[in-house]
């Protein structure tokens, strides 16, 4: 079964973790997952046959084609894995907090190019070239966009359990030189923060109770969805307090601000998937 190097490496009466089920739907969802273990590092992960393919890359995956990163191939996972954010209790494989980075579709690419370009092309295909060592994609994420390759690295070194793969970006119109990993330090799907996350406990509760489990997850994703929304009110007031500060001074006046450009969203990268449509500014992290 190609979950069971998953289950062998987890108690599921001690871990909020999903249990080892294999998918009977297809899908082309992929996930990139923060976690805060003995080590950081970042999770990610392709939905394809019914699992998901992993990788641990140590210093998470860049939209800088210099950046050839190191991606540790691991154990497949559950699909239901893909929303997956909380807390680990200690003592168990991969024990720290984990959170939703990335989301968002991918599509395989053709291995060889067909009129100059990689063009999208069959799950058949995309085993052939994980077999192979050599997978092309593409994203279209809330972070991560474009084309992308997983290239098996050859020869063994000393030590070398031969599942070391270099995750590389593609030159495309989604490529930012420099690219800074730490500008995004909030989940995609609660936007809390490693540390709000690592603080609350609950988050993960749904998914190690089976029997209650839709009433514990509608509860906690109510709970993260208000300390949201205070959150951003807190924020509003604050900047309604500030701005008649400002108004009410005499003798003044505003200064000027530079207009800055608009730029237009740039299109889809995956021709027949529909990209995630709502963006979100990233929050960036104080000085």
């Amino acid at each position: 079964m190609a979950l069971e190097e998953y289950k062998r490496k987890r108690r599921f009466e001690a871990t909020p973790e999903p249990p080892p089920e294999i998918s009977t739907k297809t899908g082309h969802r992929f996930v990139v997952q923060k976690h805060r273990a003995s080590h950081l590092h970042y999770d990610f992960r392709l939905e394809l046959d019914g699992v998901l393919k992993s990788w641990a890359v140590p210093k998470g995956p860049s939209l800088d084609p210099a950046d050839k990163r190191l991606a540790m191939q691991v154990e497949d996972h559950p699909v239901s894995y893909f929303d997956f954010e909380g807390n680990i209790p200690p003592d168990n494989y991969g024990a720290g907090s984990v959170m939703v980075w990335d989301v968002g579709v991918w599509a395989p690419l053709s291995s060889t190019p067909v009129d100059g370009k990689y063009v999208p092309t069959t799950d058949d295909e995309a085993r052939q070239m994980l077999a192979k060592g050599d997978l092309k994609f593409r994203l279209a994420g809330k972070r991560l966009k474009g084309d992308f390759a997983l290239v098996k690295m050859k020869g063994r070194r000393a030590g070398s359990k031969g599942n070391e793969w270099l995750l590389i970006k593609k030159h495309d119109a989604y490529e930012i030189a420099d690219y800074d990993i730490d500008q995004y330090d909030s989940s995609v799907l609660s936007d809390r923060s490693m540390d709000e996350i690592a603080g609350d406990e609950a988050s993960a509760e749904w998914r190690s109770r089976p029997a209650g489990r839709g009433k514990l997850k509608a509860a906690w994703l109510a709970d993260a969805v208000a300390k949201l929304d205070q959150k951003k009110a807190a924020e509003k007031a604050a900047s309604k307090t500030s701005v008649g500060k400002a108004s009410s001074a005499k003798g003044k006046k505003p200064a000027s601000a530079k207009a800055t450009k608009s730029t237009k969203p740039a299109p889809t990268p995956i021709g027949s998937v529909d990209a995630e449509k709502k963006t979100k500014k990233p929050r960036l992290k104080s000085a």
